[in-house]
């Protein structure tokens, strides 16, 4: 049985981002595999498509067999990638309204390259969307995060890609993660999150591909944990940095990870109201390695796994 504190941890942490790079799936694929997912024993696992705005009528036109009637089931829920405010807002809008009660927009992800930039695109947005705005790493955290508040936005990092040089240091993913908890910023991440752990990991799914060492989304959602208990620059820092997969330990009572530990109804707190999710374009690889660690039971195997070379 899969503990109590995995299951706090875990619970709607994977963004299904199929149509994004390595995996760069067709819609039809996409929803597809989506739809196959939430009808899955780790359905409870998988959050929010992300689709650009950009896309969202090609989405409800693919999607239409596969979306529940208004009223019969759960909606779909919709992250919605924003190139230009006030044009993607009018199409958020548009498809919310032609889907009502069986799939719905309810957040949005953009960029920006200040806090000006990020101030002007927030006030375009229409209210009741929660937006994540991706930050660049390489500037000053503490103007960037105070914007986000004032706006009640939520930071984004991106944690990996297809090439090398989209791989930020784990100290910055470490400065990141407890800037987000001084500041009392939630957040979300994107890309290079497959596997549960730091490890080598091939960048693509080419034969070719070359290889290079990835973040975890265990190391990366335990950080943030444990930076809203308190943890030290240098604890999140080698916390990233963790390449062993069994010094994560998970019980009911919560997860230990090397001296520090945390528990249940903390992990829960965190993701609910600190660590929101990331955007995977696979949800069978951090399933299938969940499986492997004994983290996740293993009553029954993921569905259509892409493996890495």
């Amino acid at each position: 049985m899969t503990a109590a504190s995995a299951r706090a941890l875990l619970s709607g942490l994977v963004d299904y981002a199929g149509l994004f790079p390595p995996a760069a799936l067709e819609m039809d694929a996409a929803v597809a595999e989506y739809a196959h997912f939430r009808r899955s024993p780790e359905a409870w696992m998988l959050g929010r498509f992300v689709v650009p705005a950009a896309r969202l009528a090609e989405l409800g036109q693919v999607a239409d067999a596969d979306l529940p009637e208004a009223g019969t089931g759960e909606p779909w829920r919709l992250s919605a990638l924003v190139a230009e405010a006030d044009a993607d807002a009018a199409l958020v809008a548009s498809f919310d309204s032609a889907h009502a009660g069986r799939a719905v927009v309810d957040t949005v992800e953009l960029k920006a390259a200040s806090p000006a930039h990020a101030d002007e695109a927030l006030a375009a947005l229409p209210a009741g969307l929660t937006a994540f705005v991706e930050i660049p790493l390489a500037e000053p955290l503490d103007a960037m995060l105070a914007t986000l508040k004032r706006r009640s936005a939520r930071a984004k990092i991106r944690t990996g890609g297809v090439v090398l040089e989209a791989i930020p240091d784990p100290t910055d993913v470490a400065r990141f993660i407890a800037a987000c908890a001084a500041a009392d910023v939630p957040w979300k991440a994107t890309a290079g999150l497959h596997h549960p752990v730091r490890a080598e990991q091939a960048l693509s799914y080419e034969a070719s591909s070359p290889r290079a060492v990835m973040h975890g989304f265990l190391n990366v959602f335990a950080a943030a944990v444990f930076a809203r208990a308190g943890a030290s620059l240098s604890e999140l820092d080698a916390l990233v940095r963790e390449q062993d997969g069994l010094a994560f330990r998970f019980d009911d009572e919560g997860l230990r990870w090397r001296q520090l530990q945390a528990t249940t109804s903390a992990l829960a707190a965190t993701r609910r109201d600190f660590a929101g999710s990331f955007g995977s374009c696979s949800f069978a690889e951090p399933v299938a390695d969940l499986r492997a660690l004994e983290i996740l039971a293993t009553e029954a195997q993921p569905a259509h796994p892409r493996e890495l070379p």
